[in-house]
C-alpha cells in the first residue's frame, strides 16, 4: 500500500477534528493534541507489519469514512432485542456519541457512572489519573485517531470494597452507514471492588461503517472484573477494537469476547498483570462465514511473581472466511512462579476456510509453569458417524457438533439473557451453513 493512500485514509478519519470545541481542562486538550500529532506521524498497518501480516486492511483504506455526526436517536423499540434484563444500568452510544435519553442511570451506591462531560465538569481526578494510561496512542494509529477525537465517553467507577449489584451494559449502536464512530470506555475498579460490564456492538442497518473503539480497565488490589464483549455488527462493517487492562495485586480479570459480525474485525486485548498474584481468565470465540475476516491479538504481560492466566480461544470458520489468532505470553525476569496457559482451537467447515494461529511464549524467568497449544481441524468423522448411528441425519449431526464446539464459550457468559441470544445466533448460523453446503 502506498504512503499516499495511507496518508489519505488518515486524513479522511481526522477530517473535522480541528473543529472540536476545546475542553475547559487543559490536560485533555494536551492529550488530544498529542494524539493528533502522533496520528499524523504514524502510518496505518499493512501486511508488511509482523503484527498484521495475516490481516489485509486495504479494503478499509479504500473507503472515505468520516466521523458520524450526532443524529436523531433511534426509537427505544428498535433496541428492544438488545435489552439485557439483568443489567442494572445501560449506557448507549449512537454512532459513537453518548445518548443519555436512551441510557438508564444506576441506583447502585457501589457504582459511579458518568459521561466524560459530567466527570470533567466535576473535575473528577479519576478521569485524569487513568485516561489513556493503559493504551498506546503513540504506537497505534487507530488508538491515536480515537484519542484525537476524544470528547465523548463514559467513566464507570466501582467503589472500594463494594460489589455492584447488577451488570453494566454498554451498548454501541450504529445507525448511519458510511460513517466512523469512536466509542470510549474507562472502567476503574478500586481495591476490593467487584463488577460485571458488557460491551455490545450492534447495527440497525446492513451498510458499511467503521467502529474504532477503545476500552481501558484498571483493577486495584483484590478487585474482580468480569468483562463481556460482543461484536455483532453489519456483515459489511469494519471494526477495530483495542482494550488495555492493568491488574493490581491479587486482582482477577475475566474476559469473554465474541466476534460474529463485520466484514473485517480486529480486536487487540493487552493485559498487564502489574501486581503480585494477579490473575486473568480469557475466553474468546469467532464465528464467521462468507468472506469475513476476524483477527484477535492478545498480550498477557506478567510483571510480578505468582501470576496466573488461562486463555481459551475458539474459531468456527465456514465458506471462504479467514480467522486469525495471535496470543503472546510475556514473562518478565522478576515474575517467578508464574502459571500461564493458552489454548487455541479452530474448526474449519469448508475446504476454502482458513485459520492462522500463532501462540507465543517469551519467558525470562526460570521458575514458571507455562504452556500453549493450537489445534486446527474439521468435524471428526467418528463423531458424526456416532450421532448418525443414534438416529440423526448428516445435517443434524454436523449442526449439533458445531453448536457444541462454540457453545462451550458462550455458556460461560454469566448473563442468561445474553448467553441465550448468542446461542440462538450460533444455532441459526450453523444451520444456515449446513443448508448452504447441501444446496444443489
Amino acid at each position: 500500500m502506498s504512503e499516499t493512500l495511507s496518508n489519505s485514509y488518515l486524513d479522511s478519519l481526522l477530517h473535522g477534528q480541528s473543529s472540536l470545541p476545546e475542553s475547559p481542562r487543559g490536560w485533555l486538550n494536551a492529550l488530544r493534541s498529542d494524539a493528533l500529532e502522533r496520528a499524523n506521524a504514524l502510518s496505518v498497518p499493512t501486511t508488511r507489519d509482523e503484527e498484521w501480516r495475516y490481516t489485509d486492511l486495504s479494503p478499509l483504506y479504500q473507503k472515505n469514512f468520516r466521523r458520524a455526526l450526532p443524529a436523531s436517536p433511534p426509537a427505544p423499540a428498535a433496541l428492544a432485542s438488545f435489552t439485557l434484563p439483568e443489567a442494572g444500568c445501560r449506557l448507549v452510544f449512537v454512532d459513537g456519541h453518548f445518548t443519555p435519553e436512551l441510557s438508564s442511570a444506576s441506583s447502585d451506591p457501589a457504582l459511579g457512572v458518568a459521561p466524560f462531560s459530567a466527570a470533567l465538569a466535576e473535575q473528577d481526578p479519576i478521569l485524569q489519573a487513568h485516561l489513556a494510561r493503559y493504551v498506546a496512542p503513540g504506537q497505534d494509529a487507530f488508538v491515536a485517531v480515537n484519542t484525537a477525537w476524544l470528547q465523548d465517553g463514559v467513566l464507570v467507577r466501582v467503589l472500594a470494597g463494594q460489589a455492584a449489584r447488577a451488570p453494566v451494559h454498554v451498548l454501541c449502536v450504529s445507525t448511519q452507514p458510511d460513517g466512523a464512530s469512536y466509542p470510549r470506555l474507562l472502567l476503574v475498579a478500586e481495591a476490593g471492588a467487584q463488577c460485571t460490564v458488557v460491551e455490545d456492538f450492534v447495527a440497525l442497518h446492513a451498510g458499511e461503517t467503521l467502529t474504532n473503539c477503545v476500552t481501558e480497565i484498571a483493577l486495584s488490589e483484590n478487585a474482580r472484573v468480569r468483562h463481556v464483549r460482543v461484536q455483532r455488527e453489519s456483515l459489511a462493517a469494519f471494526h477495530i477494537g483495542t482494550c488495555g487492562v492493568q491488574i493490581g495485586r491479587g486482582a482477577h480479570y475475566l474476559s469473554s469476547a465474541v466476534a460474529l459480525g463485520a466484514r473485517i474485525s480486529r480486536f487487540n486485548l493487552n493485559i498487564t498483570q502489574a501486581g503480585e498474584g494477579a490473575e486473568s481468565t480469557l475466553d474468546g470465540l469467532a464465528l464467521i462465514g462468507g468472506k469475513q475476516l476476524a483477527d484477535t491479538h492478545s498480550l498477557l504481560d506478567h510483571l510480578q511473581p505468582h501470576g496466573r492466566s488461562r486463555q481459551l480461544f475458539k474459531c468456527v470458520v465456514d465458506d471462504a472466511a479467514h480467522a486469525v489468532f495471535n496470543g503472546k505470553i510475556f514473562v518478565h525476569p522478576g515474575a517467578q512462579r508464574t502459571d500461564s496457559s493458552q489454548q487455541s482451537r479452530s474448526l474449519l467447515l469448508s475446504p476454502r476456510a482458513r485459520v492462522d494461529t500463532k501462540p507465543q511464549l517469551e519467558i525470562f524467568a526460570d521458575d514458571v509453569k507455562c504452556a500453549h497449544g493450537a489445534a486446527v481441524g474439521q468435524l471428526e468423522a467418528d463423531q458424526v458417524f456416532y450421532l448418525k448411528s443414534r438416529g440423526l441425519d448428516e445435517a443434524a449431526a454436523r449442526n449439533l457438533l458445531t453448536f457444541a464446539f462454540a457453545a462451550e464459550i458462550v455458556r460461560r457468559i454469566p448473563l442468561p439473557s445474553l448467553a441465550g441470544q448468542l446461542e440462538r445466533i450460533v444455532l441459526q448460523q450453523t444451520q444456515k451453513q449446513t443448508s448452504n453446503r447441501n444446496r444443489p
